[in-house]
């Protein structure tokens, strides 16, 4: 697995600058945009060597974020004291590898999936937080729901008595307008009135914006930002997350 990994030239040095930058970014975004609630910076780990993610650990960063199951299983035990959601595309097959190893899956994309979580977090005795993922910028290449079917996706995951929705997740085109974010805080608003959710307080995270475009995610309304080579470094051959 080592020599899969951190095929960039990045020193801790770099990492610290980095995490100080964009911490920076946040407060002042958060400022113009007259926010006085918070904003989780999740380090994404993919390609990210255990002694790295454990050094932004030591920086300050509790939250982490993995797109690979056999990766995280590989490296999990390295890891120092840290939360972890996963984030990546997840096969059906795949669930019962991570459901009680990390504690909100982001990429809910079908009642398929969201009914295979349930399954498996009852088998043990848990209740599994998750997100809807939206496919904002309508992309024929990505995963998610339609923006057009979000409010009834969601509603209809309230039947299922062993996930937890929190809220909508969504990777935005590259260098889309600001328009695909006001849709998704205007869709996140959206679901937090639901009759099903409206009164229990539970829809309380919008989880978009990455290296490119976090700035923006938090003026509408981000709560997880989700960064990988703005902290890490680009791996080569890599787009940035």
């Amino acid at each position: 697995m080592e020599n899969l990994l951190d095929n960039s030239h990045s020193t801790f040095d770099d990492v610290r600058g980095n995490y100080v930058k964009i911490r920076g970014n946040i407060e002042r975004a958060m400022k113009d945009a007259g926010r006085a609630d918070s904003v989780r910076l999740m380090a994404v780990t993919k390609t990210v060597s255990p002694d790295r993610i454990n050094y932004a650990v030591e920086l300050g960063i509790d939250l982490l974020g993995e797109n690979r199951v056999q990766e995280y299983l590989d490296k999990r035990d390295s890891y120092s004291p840290a939360e972890v959601h996963f984030i990546g595309a997840l096969q059906t097959n795949k669930v019962k590898y991570i459901i009680d190893k990390v504690s909100m899956i982001h990429s809910v994309d079908s009642r398929h999936l969201a009914e295979e979580i349930n399954r498996r977090a009852a088998q043990h005795g848990i209740i599994m937080d998750i997100l809807a993922e939206v496919n904002i910028g309508e992309e024929e290449t990505k995963s998610g729901i339609s923006a057009a079917e979000v409010l009834d996706f969601c509603s209809g995951l309230a039947e299922l008595s062993n996930i937890r929705l929190r809220g909508l997740m969504t990777i935005p085109p590259p260098g889309c307008s600001e328009d695909c974010f006001a849709r998704m805080q205007k869709l996140f608003k959206s679901v937090k009135t639901l009759p099903r959710y409206k009164d229990k307080g539970q829809i309380d995270t919008l989880s978009m914006g990455m290296s490119s475009d976090y700035e923006t995610a938090v003026k509408y309304g981000a709560t997880i930002i989700r960064i990988g080579s703005g902290l890490f470094g680009y791996r080569q051959g890599k787009n940035p997350t």
